[in-house]
């Protein structure tokens, strides 16, 4: 007798999952990549001209362009890290959270950077929305509350928190303003999207609770902190 979805063996759950996620990062890095190779190859890297120019009004464009905009395949290869060491922690939580992450790292922090940026620079790369995956990661515990956010949350502190230090400035050829613009944006999404544990079950809910073995099917075991 085959089983059925609701028995299906939960590692193979898990590992079809983790598959779906990597390929979505594939399609964010990919266009990344595109968008990178087509500057060097055809523009010749003209097009990094059309970055955050601070108080600028035609380097308004580049709030919107800037994370697609990298100088060399260096920078665009540390930021690839940067998203294959966070971006996979964020769309497990919720695709919807990694797109919302995403643009408001990029509006957000790319006006911050439009607003208080040092003059006469321009500001590529998408490290601002790395930042941003950072600040949703490391507070997304706070605002929720619950275990394994907190434990996530704990994890990304222990192995990544010395990325802090990216959001101070002194570092040259860094943009630490658009490091410190996209990790505020993420803070602020993690407390938008944040979905705290219940201090007590309604009578509704409790009445709406699933039979046993319901739970399991509707939440793996693994997802601890997922939506």
């Amino acid at each position: 007798m085959a089983k059925s979805s609701e028995t299906a063996d939960p590692w193979t759950e898990l590992r079809r999952e983790w598959r779906a996620i990597w390929r979505f990062l594939a399609v964010t890095l990919g266009v990344l990549w595109v968008a990178e190779l087509v500057d060097l190859l055809v523009f010749s890297g003209a097009l990094d001209g059309f970055g955050v120019r601070p108080r600028e009004v035609a380097g308004l464009i580049g709030v919107l362009a800037h994370p697609f905009l990298h100088g060399g395949l260096g920078h665009l290869v540390s930021n690839t890290v940067g998203f294959a060491l966070l971006a996979p922690l964020v769309i497990a939580r919720g695709r919807r959270d990694y797109i919302l992450v995403w643009l408001v790292g990029t509006l957000l922090g790319g006006l911050g950077v439009w607003l208080v940026g040092r003059g006469g620079s321009v500001h590529i790369g998408a490290s601002g929305v790395v930042f941003a995956l950072f600040g949703y990661l490391l507070s997304a515990g706070w605002f929720e509350r619950r275990f394994g956010t907190i434990v996530l949350s704990v994890f990304v502190l222990l192995a990544y928190g010395g990325m802090i230090y990216g959001v101070l400035p002194g570092q040259v050829g860094v943009s630490w303003e658009c490091h410190l613009f996209g990790f505020l944006s993420g803070v602020l999404m993690a407390k938008l999207l944040a979905r705290p544990e219940p201090e007590a079950a309604s009578l509704e809910s409790l009445r709406a609770r699933p039979k046993p073995g319901e739970a399991a099917s509707k939440r793996p075991w693994w997802r601890l902190w997922g939506r």
